[in-house]
């Protein structure tokens, strides 16, 4: 039995935004979800100790979390692609999870934001958190108008996601493979975490990470 509060993925898809760059996790007003997908070694060793960490993880390369579910599933194949068939569900403070998003620095130059590419390059070359926004995914893998959010973390930053802002670890594959079964017959029963719009608390990391406004608060 999972600690994720699940919804049907129709009823979700019907109110959550067709297009834009929006964030859409599961949250509460301390902490959010992140997902990743790891060979099943490390990930038992999260789960064990309730954070990533073990001989066979690494604190030397970029560590990439997705707050949305679907596009977990879409970069894992519903875990099947190799070394990501275990999908770990990873709570985090949202304080954290705020601070993870104003350190961000997004992968390609964004002209609005940095006055130009060597500025752009200067701070990419500094900061510890990538961003990226991706086309979103439909369950059966085709791509969508909206947008969603994967976020890249290394050094000082990924320390501060595993020791300091990680309050728990899910292991989430038997969930997944039994969804991924389910999806062999349609969307009609699909189950998926239940996911809101996320905005952050401060409006000014929400205009330097492009997030629609639109999407509420």
């Amino acid at each position: 039995m999972t600690k994720l509060e699940l919804a049907p993925y129709a009823a979700q898809a019907s109110r959550w935004p067709a297009a834009g760059r929006h964030i859409l996790a599961q949250f509460d007003a301390e902490t959010v979800v992140v997902y990743q997908a790891y060979r099943r070694s490390i990930a038992r060793h999260a789960a064990l100790h309730q954070r990533l960490g073990g001989p066979e993880f690494s604190f030397g390369r970029m560590s990439w979390i997705k707050p949305n579910f679907l596009w977990m599933m879409y970069r894992s194949g519903w875990g099947t692609k190799p070394d990501q068939e275990a999908v770990l569900a990873i709570r985090i403070r949202r304080a954290g999870f705020d601070a993870i998003l104003a350190a961000a620095v997004p992968s390609s130059f964004a002209p609005g934001l940095y006055p130009s590419q060597e500025a752009w390059r200067g701070e990419l070359q500094r900061s510890d958190v990538r961003l990226q926004w991706d086309p979103d995914h439909h369950p059966s893998g085709a791509p969508l108008a909206r947008r969603a959010i994967q976020l890249g973390m290394r050094g000082v930053m990924l320390r501060r996601f595993v020791e300091e802002w990680t309050v728990g670890v899910e292991d989430i594959s038997e969930l997944v493979a039994e969804q991924r079964g389910v999806l062999g017959q349609g969307v009609e029963g699909l189950e998926t975490p239940r996911e809101e719009v996320y905005w952050p608390g401060d409006a000014e990391i929400a205009r330097r990470v492009g997030v629609e406004a639109s999407g509420g608060r």
